[in-house]
């Protein structure tokens, strides 16, 4: 019986280790060798999966208007996570290079990347993009426009939703709309009441009835007790 009962802790002790381990276990990271070739079908490349279906393609829609008005093609790209060592700039960079070899390749390219699993961005931009939006837009785009829906609960669509009004207003010589606005709304109205409001409510009179019947009850419901 002690053997049966032994054997049967060892295997649930060993069941919980197993599923333990492997709810745990961390998602591999994105190779850079993973990420498809640049095309014209490649405005979206969402490797972390935090993109809905209707989302990407009215993105790919957006992406593709705005680069046959104007030349300048933009890819937005998500991964799950970075190898060691590797920062979303480092990636995205290599990423740059990795689709654009030259700077006659890469002249009117822009790169947005993110990592779903700590939510960092980063922006790269050919040498032609940088007449039309500088590197401080651009670092707002990525670090702004970007991060403020995913401060809010990862709202990864409007993320992109977001970035791609921005970038496509930009690119295509409007003024920029600026990141999105904060509002920090404080409540600075007391929450307790007047002198007056004390003294038109009912709440004196029923916590008084109610001390004295916590008081006077138990005392009656003994003295019958006792009877």
């Amino acid at each position: 019986m002690k053997k049966l009962l032994h054997s049967l802790c060892m295997g649930l002790l060993l069941a919980m280790v197993l599923f333990t381990s492997l709810s745990v276990a961390p998602a591999y990271a994105t190779s850079l060798y993973e990420v498809p070739p640049v095309s014209e079908e490649t405005r979206v490349i969402d490797l972390g999966d935090i993109i809905s279906r209707f989302n990407e393609g009215k993105l790919t829609e957006t992406l593709s208007d705005l680069a046959d008005k104007t030349g300048q093609e933009v890819h937005f790209v998500t991964i799950r996570r970075l190898d060691y060592e590797e920062t979303i700039e480092t990636f995205t960079n290599k990423l740059f290079q990795q689709w654009f070899p030259t700077s006659e390749a890469g002249a009117m390219q822009t790169i947005v990347v993110l990592d779903s699993l700590t939510n960092n961005s980063a922006i790269v931009t050919g040498e032609q993009v940088k007449a039309l939006m500088s590197d401080e837009i651009a670092k707002s785009v990525a670090q702004e426009t970007m991060q403020v829906p995913l401060q809010k609960g990862n709202r990864y669509n409007q993320a992109f939703l977001d970035v791609s009004d921005r970038l496509v207003a930009v690119l295509s010589g409007e003024p920029d709309p600026g990141p999105p606005v904060i509002v920090d709304k404080v409540d600075t109205e007391g929450t307790f009441a007047t002198p007056e409001e004390t003294a038109q409510s009912n709440a004196v009179p029923w916590v008084i009835g109610l001390l004295i019947a916590a008081t006077v009850i138990p005392m009656v419901t003994y003295y019958w007790y006792v009877r």
